[in-house]
């Protein structure tokens, strides 16, 4: 699937996406904590600086502005200072157009402010938050605009709605009502995430949910602590309210999902080393809605939402992960999946995307019969020319062309198995031709490696590399390590 996955991201870029939900900002004051206060027993906060980011359905905006959606944002602010702040937010990530904005007096601009302290500079965490908020239902006058300012903007164009409820006030049954059925008369799927309420009904007739676990256990009533209870659960939200997908996340444990296919699959997630949890559903949100407007298929799109939520996990505060950032997680998972070893036509995609993601590719080839330390040295000074390691490995057919029947002494797959353990090496690609001048091509090294023993006009390919504005470099070589030495012990002893 890590392939597959890659390519969906490929997809994002440039869908349109209409965002209605809670707009908030979250603010927050870094700063260090020396004393206690002589006033009473609380730590006293030094002010260092301020920090504004967008928060609730503005995080979600911001990530897929990040992903390379097209984003149009419907909310409600007030007439303050965080109002004007979250325009400008907005700006800044991407997400220009706030014509959608609709401004309310008799409310303020959800906002979130966090005391951040340090102790010496370091091991930064949450001390306190406050809330400023209203969240009790907006007026008619104001649910009008919203709903004319949504069905304006899927008139504009749109290939998904994305619904983000925090129950401020904002997404009031009827206004939820009014927004599904805009979208599903114009044939636009919608993908909500849901507020903790009991009653899930507003949301009748969305294409999907997207939800946590106790959210989950809340609407139904039902457990959701085991995997014979997830199917249950997720079964019972989509079937209520005539979904096309349900998602249930599972925090460490990945996400469950039940289709009105009949697809049923837990899909489960690798454990991360968890920092912050801030922002981890908005990512899943996100990355689920701009996949399936990608035309993802629902397993494809919660797969991909896993990874990116892991990323967010390992970051302070909510952080929009990058599309590059997601890819190269994929191609290490595809490491662990597929091992190191790839053809030619496989290899040269992930190269691309590498260099993409600034990596410099570094190539070298040979035979490799009987490892030794010489190899292990000539591979770690490979490596440290750049970022990956490309191995291109002779075949046994070849090897026998060039240095005759009785070699290789090890045959190809076992060379190669022994390869692949390697740290240093992060692809290997066999071939065949007496010469990897191919192979080399193909690649588009950054680095061309070979051993001190050549001279750099003798290497293989050094003056393409070098036409591309790469550069070769010469290994030095341990005294004494060769195959041939080894074989030379060994008939030696053997005689």
């Amino acid at each position: 699937m890590p392939t597959r996955l890659i390519e969906l991201v490929d997809k994002l870029r440039g869908r349109r996406v209409v965002v209605i939900g809670d707009l908030m900002v979250d603010r927050y004051l870094y700063g260090d904590v020396e004393r206690i206060s002589p006033e009473a027993p609380v730590p006293v906060l030094r002010y260092e600086r301020e920090e504004l980011r967008l928060g609730g359905a503005g995080n979600v905006a911001s990530n897929l502005a990040v992903l390379g959606a097209e984003v149009r944002m419907v909310a409600v602010v007030g007439n303050d200072d965080m109002g004007r702040a979250a325009r400008n937010l907005l700006g800044e990530c991407g997400c220009g157009d706030d014509s959608g904005l609709v401004e309310a007096s008799d409310r303020p601009t959800v906002a979130k402010m966090r005391l951040v302290g340090s102790a010496q500079h370091r091991h930064a965490q949450t001390m306190m938050r406050l809330d400023f908020e209203n969240a009790r239902p907006i007026g008619a006058d104001v649910a009008d605009a919203i709903v004319r300012n949504v069905e304006r903007l899927l008139d504009d164009g749109a290939d998904v709605l994305c619904v983000e409820d925090y129950n401020k006030g904002l997404l009031t049954p009827q206004v939820c009502k009014h927004v599904i059925g805009l979208a599903r008369q114009r044939g636009v799927p919608v993908i909500v995430d849901p507020a903790a309420i009991a009653d899930y009904s507003r949301y009748a007739g969305a294409t999907a949910l997207k939800l946590n676990r106790p959210e989950a256990e809340k609407a139904t009533g039902l457990k959701a602590d085991s995997p014979e209870q997830y199917p249950v659960v997720a079964e019972a939200l989509r079937a209520k309210l005539d979904l096309d997908a349900a998602i249930v996340t599972l925090d460490k444990n990945g996400s469950y999902l039940a289709t009105k296919d009949g697809e049923r699959r837990w899909l489960k997630t690798r454990a991360r080393q968890v920092f912050d949890v801030t922002g981890a559903g908005d990512m899943v949100h996100a990355v689920i809605t701009l996949a399936r407007a990608a035309g993802g298929e629902w397993a494809e799109c919660v797969a991909l939402a896993n990874v990116a939520a892991g990323l967010e996990v390992e970051r302070f505060g909510a952080v929009p992960i990058r599309p590059d950032e997601i890819v190269q997680e994929l191609l290490a998972e595809a490491h662990l999946h597929l091992g190191k070893q790839r053809t030619v036509e496989q290899i040269v995609p992930e190269l691309m995307r590498h260099r993409a993601a600034g990596k410099r590719i570094v190539f070298t080839n040979g035979c490799f019969d009987l490892i030794h330390l010489g190899h292990v040295t000539y591979f770690k000074f490979a490596k440290a020319q750049g970022d990956i390691l490309v191995v291109g490995v002779n075949t046994d057919n070849g090897i026998r062309r060039l240095k005759g029947s009785k070699r290789p002494i090890i045959n190809e797959n076992d060379r190669i198995g022994v390869l692949e353990e390697l740290e240093s090496i992060d692809y290997l690609v066999r071939f065949d031709e007496d010469t990897p001048i191919e192979l080399i091509q193909q690649v588009r090294p950054d680095v061309l490696v070979k051993g001190a023993d050549y001279a750099k006009e003798q290497v293989v390919g050094w003056d393409f590399v070098e036409s591309c504005g790469g550069r070769v470099a010469l290994a030095p070589l341990v005294d004494g390590r060769s195959t041939s030495a080894v074989i030379q012990r060994i008939l030696e002893a053997y005689k």
